[in-house]
Parts: structure tokens; C-alpha cells; sequence
């Protein structure tokens, strides 16, 4: 099956909403790039999240576990040494985490073994109690201040319900995401959202993080809610997003096979900025360069060089700059 442009569309414009959040993420104290951080981070993991659940197989066989501990884990190792040593080297505070605690955002790579895993165990169920299941799931574990970074237990949870949702959406109800009536509502959704942020009280942007506990977020007792809430929000925004996804092949959609050396990437470049405070804003016309910049590091890091030279520790062999065939959607929307 050849690759969808569709899909890969998605996966790049999603990647560059990730890097462009945390490229404007020390500026969020300024009101203008704090309501688009925020407006960003109500869907840009969970959007991806079901992206990546569209094509998860239910398998739990020792090839497959094989293959996705090459494909997912052993970068993951590879990537917690390197970031730990990089850290250090540029004098990050807190670079030390032992092997199990996913410096920065290398938890997708822990969470997306989780999930596929996890998937073989839901899919035996009726499609909506597995999702009403997760989302308890994911509701609770806000209340067990002991789920947190560790092994990304609290992200892994948290975020299940958008794989799950991802895993079971049919080609049917990506045609009708698609239609131009579920476009304009997918407008609404996203426009009252930003207009919500801005004149609406404030909120912690943590909530959407999935990695804190609700004593953590100071709303031990009535986190549950505001996590469900999240869910909502995030559901609306998630759909409204991907619905406007252009369908067409352009000259960049090809990259969106190479959206994880994006992922793994852009953190080496990000940390030190960061670090250092290399960027500065005075305006809000400073996102244009702040965008810009953005998408010149993401080209840098789908380059055939950068590709070529880092896929022995991405992939674990050499394949150089190469698009891959999607797998096949063997299931359909329903169980």
C-alpha cells in the first residue's frame, strides 16, 4: 500500500506545531504567544497520537514485540544517553535521569511501545467500552501521585484513549472528517477554543502535559473533572485539526516519513537555546521568524545528510534517505 498524502500532510504540519511549541515556549509570558502555546497544546500530541493509532496492529507475537523494541526502544536507550550526555555538556541543570526516566521528549518513544502493547488487551473489547475504559483510566491515575515521568506511566495512560481512537476510526469516518460540512464546524471548535483562551479564565497548560499528578496541577480533589474536560477539548480539537489536513501531495509531504528525526532532533537545538537564552522577542510579529526558524529546522533535520547519518541509531541500519510504505489498515472503524 503505497503512502497516503493525507497522512503523511498530517504528520508533518502536527511536527512542526510541536517544534514551533517549544521553540515559543520560554516566550509565554508575553499574552500573544501564551494563547497560541496554549491553543497549540490542546491537540497537537493528541492529533498525532491518533495519527500513529491509525495504523497500530493488534498483535502480541514475539516478532512484532521484537520489531517494535528495534524500532521504538532501542532509540529510546540510544537517545536517553545521548541527551544525558549532551545536558551535561551544555550545563543543563537536572541532566541526570536514570534509564527509566525519559529525559524530555523522548517519553513518546516509552508511551508508543506502551500503547501498541496495551492495544492487543483493548481490542478485544466493544470499541466504545475500551475508550470509555481508557479515559477512566486515564481520569484516575491524576489521583496516584506515584504515576508520574517514571517510565512515562503517566503520559502512557493519559494519552491511550487518543491511540485507541486513532486505531478505530474507519476510512468512512475519515471521509466524513473530511467533508466540507464537518469543516465548518471543525472552524467553530477551533475558534471558540482560541477565543475561550483569551478571554476565558486562565488555565495551566500543564493540564494538556498528562504527566502530572492533580496534587501537582494544586487541584487535588477536583482534577478528575478538569482532566475530563481536557479529554473534551482535546477530542474537538484533535478532530477539527486533522479535518482541515489538506488531502493533496506537495513537495513537502514526503517528509512526513521522517517526522521521529524531527522528534529526536530538534530537542539538541531547542535545549540549548533554552539554556542560554539564544532567542529573544519584542514583538508578536516575531512569530513570523519564529516559524520560519522552526520549519528551517525541521528541513535540517529531514536533509538526505542528516538522515543518512543519524539512521544507524534511529533505525539501527543504515537505509539512508529512503520513504517507506505505509501497512496496511486491516481493520475497520467498528468490533
Amino acid at each position: 500500500m503505497k503512502r497516503e498524502a493525507y497522512f503523511d500532510n498530517a504528520k508533518w504540519i502536527l511536527m512542526f506545531l510541536v517544534v514551533f511549541g517549544h521553540v515559543i515556549q520560554p516566550f509565554k509570558d508575553q499574552h500573544v504567544y501564551s494563547v497560541l502555546y496554549q491553543w497549540v497544546y490542546t491537540f497537537h500530541m493528541p492529533a498525532f497520537i491518533i495519527v500513529s493509532g491509525y495504523f497500530a496492529q493488534a498483535k502480541l507475537n514475539k516478532a512484532y514485540v521484537g520489531k517494535l523494541f528495534k524500532k521504538l526502544l532501542l532509540p529510546y536507550l540510544s537517545f536517553q544517553a545521548i541527551y544525558t550526555i549532551y545536558y551535561a555538556l551544555i550545563g543543563k541543570s537536572g541532566w541526570w535521569k536514570p534509564p527509566f526516566e525519559p529525559q524530555w521528549a523522548l517519553w513518546f518513544l516509552v508511551s508508543l511501545f506502551c500503547w501498541h502493547i496495551m492495544l492487543y488487551w483493548y481490542r478485544s473489547l466493544p470499541k466504545h467500552v475500551a475508550i470509555f475504559i481508557s479515559i477512566q483510566i486515564g481520569v484516575l491515575v491524576g489521583y496516584m501521585s506515584g504515576i508520574d515521568h517514571s517510565f512515562s506511566l503517566s503520559r502512557t495512560f493519559v494519552f491511550f484513549p487518543f491511540f485507541l481512537i486513532g486505531h478505530w476510526i474507519s476510512t468512512e469516518e475519515l471521509q466524513w472528517l473530511r467533508e466540507t460540512r464537518t469543516k465548518v464546524l471543525a472552524l467553530g471548535v477551533m475558534v471558540s477554543v482560541a477565543l475561550a483562551i483569551i478571554f476565558g479564565p486562565s488555565y495551566e497548560t500543564e493540564w494538556f502535559f498528562g504527566s502530572k499528578s492533580y496534587v501537582t496541577l494544586g487541584m487535588p480533589e477536583w482534577g478528575g473533572f478538569v482532566r475530563f474536560g481536557s479529554y473534551i477539548v482535546s477530542v474537538l480539537m484533535a478532530l477539527s485539526v486533522l479535518s482541515w489536513i489538506p488531502t493533496k501531495t506537495y513537495t513537502w509531504t514526503k517528509y512526513g516519513a521522517y517526522t521521529l528525526y524531527v522528534y529526536l532532533l530538534h530537542g539538541f537545538v531547542i535545549q540549548v537555546i533554552r539554556e542560554h537564552d539564544l532567542i529573544s522577542v519584542y514583538s508578536p510579529f516575531d512569530l513570523v521568524y519564529l516559524a520560519t526558524f522552526s520549519l528551517l529546522l525541521m528541513g535540517l533535520f529531514v536533509s538526505r545528510p542528516v538522515v543518512s547519518l543519524v539512521s544507524p541509531i534511529i533505525q539501527w541500519k543504515s537505509v539512508g534517505w529512503k520513504v517507506k510504505k505505509y501497512p496496511m489498515k486491516m481493520h475497520s472503524g467498528s468490533s
